[in-house]
């Protein structure tokens, strides 16, 4: 009785007008940065060097020069423009998510529900794997694909010549997501109604007609979960992709470019804020878009009932 007291309680304090308050102030100062990174932008360069975002709201001058230039152009030392790199983000970062998204949606189905001999270990194994740091594995992965794996004179795996591709990138950000991915589908996956699963295999259903038929739609919400943190987090990457794409033009993402654009003295601001924005806006868009999964899945499980 004590325990639903308490939470009515805390419920009533986050619904109060104060906490609305709260919320709105702490939205504001989180979204003004991004309007003068935005202002910034579509400000000619002597109006920028000039005087604060802020005037530019009581004497508009805003033209879109800036984005065509950072686009087609280049800048500020940078000889071709940021769309290639913009076109490379993207194709690292959808199979990125998507790779991890369905080898750890299997992978969890089959912990959480096909039980066989060592399932709970093979589970705790990749629970511990969460805390093997990234950059301990970054060597050991590029000499693999680089030269191959051997025991002696043995050759295990072949030096596979990925040199130039974005293979290497998806493969380097799939194997660091899939233990957390794994994780959070399979705690998500083993709380659903064992009923439902038990009817589906009395009326003959198959492990996969289970998965793809009631197990998938009743998962989205975390699946887009995942989906929101893994594309932020590939589309975001520098230290990857400059790991095991090398930089170079045809397969370096837009962090790379954006690096190169900030110069030795960080000069051009119209060019690297139109740059920087542009680097959001799709980031942005794919949380709009799972945006009404994201909480839904965050909190699958915390409440019965």
């Amino acid at each position: 009785m004590s325990v639903r007291r308490d939470g009515n309680a805390v419920r009533k304090a986050f619904s109060s007008p104060l906490a609305s308050v709260f919320v709105i102030a702490v939205t504001v100062l989180w979204t003004v940065p991004t309007v003068g990174l935005l202002v910034t932008s579509l400000r000619p360069k002597q109006d920028v060097t000039a005087d604060g975002w802020w005037n530019a709201l009581l004497h508009p001058d805003f033209g879109l020069d800036n984005y065509h230039t950072v686009l087609f152009e280049g800048g500020s030392g940078v000889s071709t423009g940021l769309m290639p790199f913009l076109v490379n983000s993207l194709a690292i970062s959808v199979p990125a998510t998507l790779f991890p998204l369905v080898l750890a949606a299997m992978a969890a189905y089959a912990l959480a529900w096909v039980r066989f001999k060592g399932s709970d270990t093979l589970f705790f194994v990749v629970f511990a794997l969460q805390v093997v740091p990234m950059q301990m594995a970054l060597i050991p992965l590029l000499q693999l694909f680089s030269g191959g794996a051997h025991l002696g004179s043995l050759t295990v795996v072949p030096a596979l010549d990925l040199k130039g591709t974005y293979v290497p990138v998806w493969l380097a950000h799939t194997m660091f997501a899939l233990p957390l991915a794994i994780f959070l589908l399979h705690n998500f996956m083993a709380q659903l109604p064992r009923d439902l699963m038990e009817a589906a295999v009395v009326d003959g259903a198959s492990h996969f007609k289970i998965f793809r038929s009631i197990v998938l739609p009743l998962c989205t919400p975390a699946l887009a979960s995942f989906a929101i943190f893994q594309f932020l987090w590939v589309w975001n990457d520098l230290l990857v992709a400059l790991t095991f794409a090398g930089g170079t033009p045809e397969v370096a993402p837009m962090t790379v470019r954006l690096a190169q654009l900030s110069g030795s003295f960080g000069g051009r601001w119209e060019l690297l804020t139109a740059g920087a924005f542009l680097s959001i806006v799709i980031p942005l868009g794919v949380f709009f878009a799972l945006q009404r999964y994201f909480v839904r899945g965050l909190l699958a499980g915390s409440v019965k009932g």
